[in-house]
């Protein structure tokens, strides 16, 4: 809702002062198709070039994070960490029988409590690879430590592609508008015996490209990359809390502190609270009972 709201006010804010001032509506508008058609449509054209059919998805799928914000909630930070709570239990009361859920995790009674984590298959894949390290009896728990830095800053590294395709885009933005206004001073010169009423309308559509290849890219693009970056990051908190928690385990720290553990490690905006997560865990404990 706010990115909607922010655009909103790009528009008015923009276009209303430009009235307010006297300027004249008619002018842009008769060249703001052909000045789009040129300027977005080589800025698609040059996306394309610069990515594949894959990376072209992944950004026009992350676009929508602008107005959605981040998958991640505090909710599902406190789940989370309830379900690594119950594994970790189990896993210390009996390691035969965690490997039944981290084997299977689709058909697990402790995974199938908090269906939104089980469905992302990165986040289950983090959790049922780590214990299985776990029981495999490592000498050294950084080991694991080490293995699961590098995955996570493959996949943080991988995730951000959409906003680095964006930016690349909005960097070429204004450029491209600069080629949009020269196309229009040729069009301008090739008609020089035309009177300065019409040659000035003519000059004033070609500066229309430069106008919108700078606001494209510092108005809309520009921001666009920098909310999807944000919110990218943001979301790779929840795998980097699996890390913490999982390691602190591997270090054999009661199951209470593994949890705190990853509590604190959580960004303060969406940290569950200390009362609210003990009171969750008291129910996990309820129903495993």
């Amino acid at each position: 809702m706010i990115g909607i709201v922010g655009i909103l006010i790009i528009f008015v804010m923009v276009f209303g002062g430009y009235l307010l001032a006297g300027g004249k509506m008619a002018i842009i508008l008769k060249s703001l198709p052909f000045e789009m058609m040129m300027i977005g449509g080589a800025a698609v054209g040059a996306f394309l070039i610069g990515n594949d059919a894959s990376g072209v998805k992944h950004t026009l799928k992350d676009v929508g994070k602008v107005f959605k914000g981040p998958k991640w909630k505090s909710d599902d930070y406190r789940d989370l960490l309830c379900l690594l709570f119950s594994l970790i239990r189990i896993a210390r009361a009996n390691p035969v029988e965690v490997e039944q859920h981290i084997e299977d995790p689709e058909n697990s009674s402790v995974f199938n409590k908090y269906p939104k984590i089980l469905g992302d298959s990165e986040a289950v894949n983090l959790i049922c690879d780590t214990m299985r390290s776990a029981s495999m009896n490592y000498d050294d728990p950084h080991q694991v430590e080490e293995v699961l830095e590098k995955r996570m800053e493959a996949n943080l590294h991988h995730a951000m592609h959409s906003s680095h395709a964006l930016q690349t885009m909005a960097d070429g933005l204004p450029a491209l508008g600069i080629v949009a206004a020269v196309l229009g001073v040729i069009k301008t010169m090739g008609s020089i015996d035309q009177p300065p009423e019409v040659l000035g309308k003519m000059i004033g559509g070609a500066l229309v490209g430069t106008f919108l290849g700078v606001f494209l890219a510092y108005g809309l693009v520009g921001p666009f990359a920098g909310k999807v970056k944000t919110i990218t990051e943001e979301d790779a908190h929840f795998y980097q809390l699996i890390r913490e928690v999982l390691v602190a385990n591997l270090h054999n720290h009661a199951a209470a502190i593994c949890i705190e553990v990853g509590r604190q490690n959580t960004p303060s905006h969406i940290r569950p609270g200390f009362s609210e997560l003990e009171e969750a865990l008291r129910s996990v404990k309820q129903d495993a009972a």
